[in-house]
C-alpha cells in the first residue's frame, strides 16, 4: 500500500499542469513546513519554495521522488497520521526499510555500493528495482505466509537483504518455500554462511551475497543511490 500511494503522488504531480502547486497542496495536506522538509532532504528551504511556487523549471523525477518519500518518512515520524488516513499500514516487525528504485539498478552496482561479495556461483547479470532490508530473526518468527508478500512491496525483481544473520538457512529456506523469489539476497554482517544456504542459493537461481555492513550502514548507502 506504501508503494501505491507513493505512486499516486508522484503521478498526480507528473501529470498536474502545475507541478509546483500540486507539490504545494501535498505538502501542506500532510502539515509539513518547507523548513522540515528541506531539513530531511538535505537542502535549503528556498529550493522548495522555487519548485513550489514555480519559479524553477518543473522539477524532475528525482526530485519528486526524494519528495514524495520525505514526506511519507516525515508523516512517519509524527506517528503517521496522513499515511493512516489515505490507507497506510506500518511494515510487518522485522522489515527495517524498503524502497522502489526509480530506475533499475544493476545488480554489479549494487552490490558494488553495498561492498558486498557473492558466495554461491549464480550469475550477477540482473537489474534490480528495488530493496527490503529484514532483521531475519524477527522477520521470520512475525511474517506469515499471508503477509509475506508485503516483503516484496512493488515488485520481487528486488534485492532481500537480511541482517542479524548467524548461518543463513532459515532465510534461504523461507525464499525456497514460498512461490515468490527475490532477484538477489544479500546477507548484512553474518556469522559463518551455512552451505545449505549456499546450496539452496544455487538451486533457486538467486545470487546469494555477503557484506560486512551492518544494516543502518546498508540502508544510509542504498539512499543514497
Amino acid at each position: 500500500m506504501e508503494a501505491e500511494i507513493r505512486e499516486k503522488i508522484a503521478g498526480e504531480v507528473v501529470l498536474s499542469p502545475h507541478p509546483g502547486r500540486t507539490l504545494r497542496k501535498w505538502r501542506e495536506d500532510f502539515a509539513i513546513s518547507q523548513r522540515d522538509l528541506a531539513r530531511h532532504l538535505a537542502t535549503v528551504p528556498s529550493v522548495i519554495s522555487d519548485y513550489e511556487s514555480e519559479r524553477r523549471a518543473s522539477p524532475g523525477a528525482g526530485f519528486i521522488r526524494r519528495y514524495v518519500d520525505g514526506l511519507l518518512a516525515l508523516d512517519a515520524q509524527q506517528g503517521g497520521r496522513v499515511g493512516t488516513r489515505l490507507g497506510m499500514r506500518p511494515h510487518s516487525e522485522g522489515i527495517l526499510g524498503m524502497r522502489e528504485f526509480a530506475v533499475a539498478i544493476p545488480l554489479r552496482t549494487l552490490s558494488d555500493r553495498l561492498e558486498a561479495r557473492p558466495v554461491s556461483r549464480v550469475d550477477l547479470h540482473r537489474d534490480i528495482h528495488g530493496f527490503t532490508v529484514l532483521d531475519a530473526p524477527r522477520a521470520i518468527l512475525s511474517i506469515d505466509a499471508s503477509r509475506f508478500v508485503e516483503v516484496y512491496g512493488w515488485t520481487t525483481q528486488r534485492a532481500l537483504i537480511f541482517s542479524n544473520v548467524k548461518y543463513g538457512r532459515s532465510p534461504m529456506v523461507a525464499i525456497r518455500a514460498h512461490p515468490l523469489k527475490p532477484a538477489a539476497v544479500v546477507f548484512a554482517a553474518p556469522g559463518r554462511i551455512d552451505p545449505l544456504a549456499v546450496r539452496l542459493s544455487e538451486a533457486e537461481n538467486i545470487p546469494l551475497l555477503t557484506t560486512a555492513l551492518s544494516a543502518p550502514a546498508v540502508l544510509e548507502r542504498l539512499e543514497e543511490l
